[in-house]
């Protein structure tokens, strides 16, 4: 099979000329995690992730940190270092280069330019489809899970992100998993106003917000793991068959599942380990 049997032909881009605002608000209202940026001439030029906005605007530095997010160009953030694969390359070399690069999406070209784009996604389709009885999730699972409890503060979130170098971390009680926070948790945070309890419009969490008065509106430095984490869990045995995964992260639109085994909590299965399977 090969990476044009599969990649998506139509792809969002923005202008290297935008600024960062109208990248959030693309990715909020489309609920994408990634924009690719191309030049005046249509040629991609970078890409543009959740984690690159969270990463390079987070904390102190250059003065333009400081802006407002309607003035600040994209390519302040972008990543430049495109990692680029051609349509006719076989599906298995669209995995050996995610897998090698540590990247979740390739940008496809072609000899007129831009083509296309293929992300885990598009290849956990594929599993589902055509490994179903191959692998158990415990086969492919990573065993070691980074968890936070629900009050441990989410600038030590954010740090154990980094250092780890993972997108999402299982937050537990009592030993039992409760809820996950990925890298959309804390990019753009979604926050339950305290009087109506009804949330509020999502606010962009990259640094303290300096002279808050509104009661909607916290600093980073107050919030925990238990005001951004995903509640709504969804759990894997493990061993259930890694098909049946991939199929239901397409059907809930998540990454990453923690899985238990006699309801302890065992490993985390993601789109990454399920790609791992396609041979």
């Amino acid at each position: 099979m090969k990476v044009q049997d599969i990649m998506t032909e139509e792809v969002v881009v923005i202008q290297d000329t935008d600024q960062v605002a109208y990248a959030r608000n693309l990715m909020i209202k489309n609920g994408f995690s990634r924009i690719v940026v191309i030049n005046k001439e249509g040629h991609p030029v970078g890409i543009v992730t959740e984690r690159d906005i969270t990463h390079k605007m987070r904390g102190n530095g250059p003065n333009w940190k400081r802006r407002p997010i309607d003035k600040i160009s994209i390519n302040r953030v972008m990543n430049t270092d495109l990692i680029t694969i051609s349509p006719g390359e076989n599906v298995k070399e669209a995995v050996e280069m995610m897998l090698k690069k540590d990247i979740s999406s390739l940008i496809v070209v072609d000899e007129e330019g831009l083509a296309g784009i293929i992300t885990k996604t598009d290849l956990i389709k594929i599993y589902g489809n055509k490994y179903t009885g191959k692998w158990k999730i415990s086969d492919l699972m990573s065993s070691e899970v980074v968890t936070v409890n629900e009050n441990h503060g989410i600038n030590h979130v954010i740090s154990l992100m980094e250092e780890k170098k993972i997108g999402r971390i299982v937050v537990i009680r009592d030993s039992n998993p409760v809820g996950i926070i990925t890298t959309e948790n804390i990019s753009f945070a979604q926050i339950e106003d305290p009087e109506t309890g009804i949330n509020v419009e999502k606010i962009y969490f990259i640094r303290p917000v300096e002279g808050a008065e509104k009661k909607n509106v916290r600093m980073v430095s107050m919030l925990t793991a238990g005001d951004l984490m995903t509640n709504h869990l969804v759990i894997m045995d493990a061993d259930e068959d890694a098909a049946a995964a991939s199929k239901l992260m397409l059907e809930k639109d998540i990454s990453g599942m923690p899985v238990v085994k006699d309801e302890e909590l065992v490993g985390i299965i993601t789109k990454t380990d399920i790609i791992k399977g396609i041979q």
